[in-house]
């Protein structure tokens, strides 16, 4: 009996808290971008891990103006909605503040 209680829990630890069961998350998405944003790319390198995505994110997301940050390990990319540009010496020092290199805006 004690295993068939422990089956629902076990499903919903692999869905994350978050994410609905489909894996989507809806606190994010194009749909939710306000409208006049800026979206910019930029390069970092040093990232190989999910630890290193969340330490880039949380630095970049405590900037002023930031509505969202995505940074993929894989491809060293960190995707960031914000009310307006970012001053790249503020984004460069969250980076740095969180142990990696900004390289520079993707192109």
């Amino acid at each position: 009996m004690s295993a068939q209680t422990e089956l629902p829990q076990a499903a919903s630890e692999t869905t994350g808290s978050c994410c609905s069961p489909s894996g989507s998350c809806p606190s994010g998405g194009a749909a939710e971008t306000p409208e006049g944003s800026v979206t910019t790319v930029y390069e970092v390198k040093g990232m190989t891990c999910g630890h290193c995505e969340g330490a880039v994110s949380g630095e970049i997301s405590e900037l002023a103006g930031v509505g969202s940050v995505a940074a993929v390990a894989a491809t060293g990319l960190v995707t960031v909605v914000s009310a307006a540009p970012l001053d790249e010496a503020a984004v460069r020092a969250a980076v740095d503040e969180a142990g990696y290199e900004l390289v520079g805006v993707k192109a």
